[in-house]
């Protein structure tokens, strides 16, 4: 599970299949209202709070992108009414978690790099993997790499976001932000072009 503050009012959470396999959950039972799945949004409440500082008061708008052979992110975002009167103290966790959850599958593959270094050195290995595909944004000072889930089988999936997973993070991006906030750096065929271009 890896947690990352957006801002003052929303943060990220990362979950792998694995940490949902660990918790004894199905992807499909993100979808429904089971104590297991209370359990997990009060874990990652906590941790939010004890790696980030993020304090839960009031109602949650939850996002849930499942990610194809990646797992879950989860966006969390604060109500505006939110209130930390000293009352709150005393409430329970599970009363706080008033949430609103919206779920969405993507079939997009969509990575963040911190450095160009990352994007380089995944692209070399995929290259190898005879991967050619993918587009290159720059986007908030990171480097994006977005591909379609379609071109690939559920096996090279696996190893091809086993592959990303190491250099980068996966990400909820859609390309149409990327395109119209972002600056295209290689529109098509993006590990083919890095590749010819940067030995």
């Amino acid at each position: 599970m890896k947690l990352e503050r957006l801002s003052n009012d929303k943060i990220r959470v990362f979950l792998t299949f694995d940490d949902l396999r660990e918790r004894g959950i199905q992807k499909e039972d993100m979808w429904n209202d089971i104590p297991k799945v209370h359990e997990l949004f009060n874990e990652m409440m906590n941790s939010a709070y004890e790696e980030l500082g993020f304090e839960v008061s009031g109602p949650l708008a939850v996002e849930i992108f499942a990610m194809p052979a990646q797992g879950m992110v989860v966006i969390v975002t604060k109500s505006k009414m939110s209130s930390t009167t000293d009352d709150d103290e005393d409430e329970d966790l599970d009363d706080i978690l008033e949430m609103q959850v919206t779920l969405e599958h993507t079939d997009r593959i969509c990575y963040v790099f911190r450095q160009f270094e990352d994007v380089l050195g995944a692209a070399k290995i995929l290259q190898s993997m005879e991967v050619s595909q993918g587009a290159l944004f720059h986007y908030k000072d990171r480097y994006v790499l977005h591909m379609e889930s379609d071109d690939f089988s559920e096996k090279q999936m696996l190893d091809l976001i086993s592959v990303l997973s190491e250099y980068g993070d996966a990400v909820s991006y859609t390309k149409a932000v990327m395109e119209e906030y972002g600056q295209t750096v290689i529109a098509t065929d993006a590990v083919t072009v890095l590749c010819k271009h940067f030995h």
